[in-house]
C-alpha cells in the first residue's frame, strides 16, 4: 500500500490546522490534470504523525501519474480549503528515489506508459542509483526504527532525535512519528540514513542520468534518441547536438552536486605512545 505524507499549505506557508480546530477533510486522485469528473479514488481520513505533517494511506490503483487535492479546514467554523497544486506518481514505496513517469518528464515522452517502457525506465532509475550509491558510500533508503516506552530527555521538541534515548547511530536519525501512552512515555519511530528521495539534489541527478543513459542507447525503445540537429538531403549524414557543459543551462548535474550528502567516518583518535622518563609521568618510572 502507498502512502503520502502531506504538509498543508495555505497563504504560502506550511500549516498546522489540528490545534486551531481544523481538520484533514479528504484526498481526491484525479486521472487527468483538470481535476474534474469523478475522483478515481478518494481517502476519507489521513492521520496526524507530527505537527504539520499528516499520513494518508492511498488505495490500490493501477500504475501511473494522478492529479490529486486535499480539502482541509484550517480551524473550526472556517470554510474548507482545496489544495491542487499534487501530482503524484503511484504506487510508492518501490525502492526508487524518482518514479519511471518523472524519467518519461525528462525524455519527452508521453504518459501513461506501456509494461516495457515503465519495466525499462525501471531498470535505467536502478542503475542511476547504483551510481550514487558508490559516489555516497551509503544506501539510499533508510531504514526504520520503533523505540517502545521511551521518556523524552533534555528537551521538549519531540521532533528532535536528541530528545529520545537513542542507540549510538553514526548515521542521519529524523524522528518520523510518535505516539504517547498515557503514562508519559511514547513509542517513537525514526528514520535511520539518508531518506533520498526526501533529497531534491538526489532525485534531480538520478532523473536526469536515467534519462541521458536511455537517450544514447542505441536502439533504445523508450524515447527518440540521441538530438539531431542536422540532416543531410539524401540522409547520408546525421549530425547530433552536443549535451550541454557543466555550468551551462541545461546541463544534467554531476555527482559532484551530491558530496555534502557523503557519509563521514569517524574513527577514534588514537593516543599518542607515552614518553619515557623522565619526561613522562607514568609510576612505573617515577623517582622514588
Amino acid at each position: 500500500m502507498s502512502v503520502l505524507d502531506y504538509q498543508p499549505i495555505h497563504a504560502g506557508a506550511h500549516y498546522d490546522p489540528e490545534p486551531a480546530g481544523g481538520k484533514m477533510s479528504r484526498l481526491d486522485l484525479y486521472a487527468t490534470p483538470d481535476r474534474s469528473g469523478t475522483p478515481t479514488a478518494s481517502v476519507e481520513a489521513a492521520s496526524r504523525l507530527r505537527p504539520g505533517v499528516y499520513r494518508f494511506s492511498l488505495p490500490d490503483v493501477p500504475m501511473g501519474r494522478y492529479w490529486a487535492t486535499v480539502t482541509f479546514t484550517r480551524s473550526q467554523g472556517t470554510p474548507p480549503v482545496r489544495d491542487t497544486a499534487l501530482v503524484l506518481d503511484l504506487p510508492t514505496g518501490q525502492g526508487l528515489v524518482v518514479s519511471p513517469e518523472a524519467v518519461a518528464d525528462e525524455l519527452g515522452l508521453p504518459l501513461p506508459l506501456d509494461a516495457a517502457q515503465r519495466s525499462t525506465l525501471t531498470t535505467a532509475i536502478r542503475n542511476a542509483q547504483a551510481d550514487v550509491v558508490g559516489y555516497l558510500g551509503r544506501p539510499l533508503i533508510p531504514r526504520t526504527l520503533t523505540l517502545l516506552a521511551v521518556q523524552p530527555r533534555w528537551s521538549d521538541d519531540l521532533d528532535s532525535a536528541d530528545t529520545w534515548p537513542l542507540p549510538e547511530q553514526d548515521d542521519l536519525v529524523d524522528v518520523e512519528a510518535y505516539r504517547p501512552r498515557g503514562d508519559g512515555t511514547y513509542d517513537v519511530d525514526v528514520l535511520v540514513g539518508l531518506n533520498a528521495a526526501a533529497e531534491p539534489a538526489v532525485r534531480r541527478y538520478v532523473a536526469a542520468h536515467a534519462a541521458e543513459s536511455e537517450r544514447n542507447r542505441p536502439n533504445n525503445p523508450v524515447g527518440e534518441g540521441r538530438r539531431v540537429s542536422s540532416v543531410s538531403a539524401e540522409g547520408q549524414s546525421i549530425s547530433y547536438e552536443a549535451a550541454p557543459v557543466v555550468g551551462q543551462a541545461g546541463a544534467p548535474p554531476t555527482l559532484d552536486s551530491l558530496s555534502s550528502l557523503r557519509r563521514l567516518l569517524f574513527r577514534p583518535v588514537t593516543r599518542p605512545a607515552r614518553a619515557p622518563w623522565p619526561y613522562s609521568a607514568s609510576p612505573r618510572y617515577r623517582r622514588r
